[in-house]
């Protein structure tokens, strides 16, 4: 080959600054772009040897190799691929690569941080600019006659190109670093740059550090392969012990055979894995192995409650594995990681753009060949294919959780706590998934048993439909009926559907005396406790006029009181002895005849109200501020029991001095059944706590 001089068709003062700096927050990149050349020349290479159009060595064995060596400043990557002749260099890294490079620039040197490139993928043999004053490529093509080359530039407008000595098919790349990046010739950071882009790739990689003192171990001769390089031969002569048998006697018995062993150069290991467990078939993995990935990947030592396996080939190739961690704290403190691999290459964690918002509670990999990637987030985000991803993952999370539900109820029982928020996460951001969930939700209820909302919506026996109220869960397919019934009849205006009641329990402790008077009526309520239930089932009463849920404290059913006479005159009373006793001329008094007699007072709030109390304080965590949550106290509605011996004692005794002090006493224990007490309301219940007890001594 004639020896070269050239020019890069480019404008290299303007280039190479704006690479450095475009990248410099994630500048190792380069290890994963040359790596990735490596794997691709070595792909191509076998499949050339398939297609019958070149042989490959009998010994052959695919590799890359890294060496860094600190002394001389320099970092190579070998490969034992392709190669490339004279003439694909010319076109592949004088004209492609560099004019390319200048037609990326100028499409993205002007890009905010938030419309980057995702996977930097392109960048390819000159990304190594990044953080190399001088680049060298030494290369011999596979094909028959092809000469060695060396191909050098130092980073300005000039290369240079001459016969090489490269003598085996493959190509190595210098890469002489400049001196603010002498951490990449670092053995250890060069490490843990490798197993964070590379630790999947389909080529094993391997990286020494130049110079090094060779390291030995010791193996059985008969585990010897013909790689390995002898260094000595070790006899190991058999060992014995003595051993006193029953009659008393001692003889001495073999507990180890002799054995022929050798002393070998350590045998070199991968970095990296090159048959992750998301690309094998689910049937040949095992549980042991999708724990010991997660534990491996996650560095996460407890284990994941279950997981999904997406193996699909068709429209689109698309493969990984999700993991349910135990999500039960706080869903917005929660911190998932999703890994974007494509054909094994890590891109980044946590792609909003193909991966569904709700699902970043997860933990898992995702790899997608198909994924277009030399494209801008924002592009990516409209693009129609990646759409068709995002829907993919998320009916397959969908499909798995419903076939647990439907085949091991006692496991998705056993998980349900754990996973809720993030279905509940994932009902709010995805219709089409809470569609598709929707009637694979479970309620534990207050006997500590789950049903979905279909088995929650079954009519009620009779004697718990007392009353013009639906108190209980009335059928969802009896209220279609009723509802077609009406759009039947044209001569009748359209009615505001009936809404069956689903009663729920926020706080189990503090709202123990409601719970109770449920449990003797035979009614049940189920429990929603956790800080994203509100948004929830708000969104499912937008989405179904059929039922309603109320806070088991938002009123006084039916089937709580019993019948009795007339009350009118007991509620003016009483009205008038706690209005004015509580100093509130706001509150609304209500008296009934409670059936548990040991029920004094029930205060309640409207659920309309305490959603707007609960919204108010989700604003003002949040910083919003602007409204008092509690603005809505005046929904307070105070329900006496006249069954109640102590109500009784001060309608009869309505000008006793005390009647003031007990009815502040009932105020406040209704209360605390409802809510916690302000410090100051606490520090007078105490107070007048003690006094009441001291009547008792006088």
């Amino acid at each position: 080959m004639e020896n070269k001089h050239g020019n890069l068709s480019i404008d290299s003062d303007n280039l190479f600054p704006i690479i450095k700096k475009w990248l410099y927050s994630d500048h190792d990149i380069f290890y994963r772009e040359l790596i990735s050349n490596g794997c691709d020349a070595i792909t191509k290479l076998k499949k050339l040897d398939m297609m019958g159009e070149y042989s490959l060595p009998a010994d052959y064995k695919a590799k890359i190799e890294v060496i860094v060596n600190p002394e001389e400043k320099t970092l190579k990557f070998i490969d034992n691929g392709l190669g490339m002749t004279a003439d694909e260099v010319e076109e592949y890294i004088n004209r492609i690569a560099f004019s390319g490079a200048t037609d990326f620039i100028e499409k993205y040197k002007d890009k905010s941080n938030d419309d980057q490139i995702i996977g930097h993928f392109g960048l390819g043999f000159y990304s190594a600019f990044m953080v190399a004053d001088e680049v060298t490529i030494d290369t011999l093509s596979y094909k028959e006659g092809a000469a060695p080359v060396h191909w050098s530039c130092d980073g300005g407008t000039e290369f240079d190109m001459v016969d090489g000595d490269m003598d085996h098919v493959g190509t190595e790349i210098t890469l002489f670093l400049n001196e603010d990046c002498l951490e990449f010739a670092n053995e250890y950071r060069a490490r843990e740059v490798i197993e964070k882009y590379c630790s999947f790739m389909p080529t094993e990689i391997y990286l020494t550090k130049a110079n090094a003192p060779e390291e030995y171990e010791t193996i059985d001769k008969e585990d010897k392969r013909d790689t390995d390089v002898v260094v000595e031969e070790i006899h190991e002569e058999a060992k014995t012990e003595e051993k006193e048998n029953e009659d008393g006697t001692k003889e001495v018995v073999e507990i180890s055979p002799a054995k022929d062993r050798l002393k070998i150069v350590k045998r070199p290991v991968p970095l990296n894995d090159t048959q992750p467990l998301w690309a094998k078939n689910p049937s040949e993995c095992t549980d042991e192995e999708y724990k010991a990935f997660y534990r491996k990947v996650f560095m996460d030592y407890k284990e994941p409650l279950f997981w999904i396996h997406l193996n699909m080939d068709y429209p689109f190739n698309l493969k990984g594995i999700l993991y349910f961690p135990k999500i039960n704290t706080e869903y917005d403190s929660i911190e998932g990681t999703i890994k974007l691999y494509n054909n094994q290459v890590f891109i980044a964690d946590n792609i909003k753009e193909v991966i569904p918002e709700f699902l970043m509670l997860l933990k898992g990999v995702i790899d997608c060949p198909d994924l277009p990637l030399n494209v801008s987030r924002s592009a990516l985000q409209n693009d129609g294919f990646v759409k068709k991803i995002s829907e993919y993952i998320t009916k397959k999370v969908a499909d798995k959780l419903i076939g647990m539900c439907k085949t091991e109820k006692e496991s998705y029982e056993k998980y349900w706590d754990d996973i809720s928020p993030f279905i509940k996460f994932g009902c709010l951001k995805d219709e089409k998934f809470c569609d598709k969930i929707n009637d694979y939700i479970l309620f534990k209820d207050i006997n500590d048993k789950y049903q979905t909302l279909p088995e929650l919506l079954v009519p009620v026996a009779e004697e718990e439909k007392t009353g013009e109220e639906t108190t209980v869960e009335e059928s969802a397919d009896a209220a279609d009926a009723k509802d077609a019934a009406e759009a039947a009849d044209a001569s009748e205006e359209p009615k505001e559907p009936e809404r069956t009641t689903i009663y729920y329990v926020t706080d189990v402790n503090q709202q123990g005396q409601y719970i109770q008077m449920f449990k003797e009526q035979g009614m049940n309520a189920v429990i929603l406790d956790h800080n994203i239930d509100t948004s929830f089932i708000t969104q499912l009463e937008q989405r179904n006029d059929h039922y309603q849920f109320m806070r088991i404290d938002a009123d006084l059913t039916e089937a709580l009181k019993d019948d009795s006479a007339d009350l009118t005159d007991a509620t003016a009373t009483l009205t008038e002895v706690f209005k004015s006793a509580l100093n509130n001329d706001k509150l609304t008094v209500k008296v009934e005849a409670l059936k548990n007699a040991d029920v004094a007072s029930v205060l309640t709030l409207s659920e309309q109200g305490r959603r707007m109390q609960d919204m108010m304080k989700m604003y003002a965590m949040g910083g919003m501020g602007g409204m008092d949550p509690n603005m809505f106290a005046a929904d307070q509605t105070l329900t006496l029991n006249v069954n109640n011996p102590l109500v009784k004692f001060i309608l009869d005794n309505k000008d006793s001095e005390h009647v003031p002090m007990f009815a502040e006493q009932i105020y406040d224990l209704a209360l605390i059944s409802n809510q916690p007490l302000s410090t100051e309301a606490m520090t007078k219940f105490v107070k007048r706590s003690n006094d009441i007890m001291l009547l008792l001594t006088k």
